[in-house]
Order: structure tokens, then sequence, then C-alpha cells
């Protein structure tokens, strides 16, 4: 199994029309073969002193999947370039964690 963290960076005021797109892909990406887990995630209002926030125009997508290959399959699939093609005025970049539990 691996972990993902992709953090989104988007343009300033779209998070909101980005989540409803993204919440629309959801149930595709969960029907694929190997994937476990997947979902957005926000900053959590904490009073943590030392909790370092992402701010209001970064979504961090939280995935697990079965193999490196069901993550691979995962970035082709045609419901993935669907949805890139209606968020890409939302999104001004992209960082990918790829996480192995030891």
């Amino acid at each position: 199994m691996i972990h993902v963290i992709a953090t989104v960076e988007l343009a300033p005021g779209t998070r909101e029309k980005f989540l409803a797109e993204f919440r629309k892909l959801i149930p595709a990406v969960k029907a694929e073969a190997g994937c476990i887990e997947y979902g957005p995630t926000i900053d959590a209002d904490t009073d943590i002193a030392i909790q370092a926030k992402m701010g209001p125009d970064r979504v961090a997508v939280v995935e697990k999947w079965e193999t490196v290959a069901a993550l691979k399959a995962h970035g082709v699939a045609p419901h993935m370039q669907a949805y890139r093609a209606k968020v890409k005025d939302f999104v001004k970049g992209m960082e990918l964690r790829v996480l192995k539990p030891v």
C-alpha cells in the first residue's frame, strides 16, 4: 500500500468551485481498481500553536492505493482527464507526495 498527499494550489477565491467539481469525481475514483481511500481535506480550525496551515487557496487530497501501478492508472483514467479540463482555470499548481509505510 502507498499513501499519497496531493496538495493543490488554487487561484484565489476558487476553492469552493474546485471542491464542487472534485466531489463529483470521488465516486468514479473510489470505483477504480486499487483505490483504498480518496478525499479532499482543508485546514482544521485548532488552537495548536505548531500547526502549519495551508490557507484558503489550497486543498490536500489524501489518498491510499494498493500499488504504484494503481496510482499510475488513476492518473491517466478518462474521468481524470475530463476532471482536469473542468478545473484547469482553478488550479495554479500541484505538489505530489507518494509515501510508503515503514
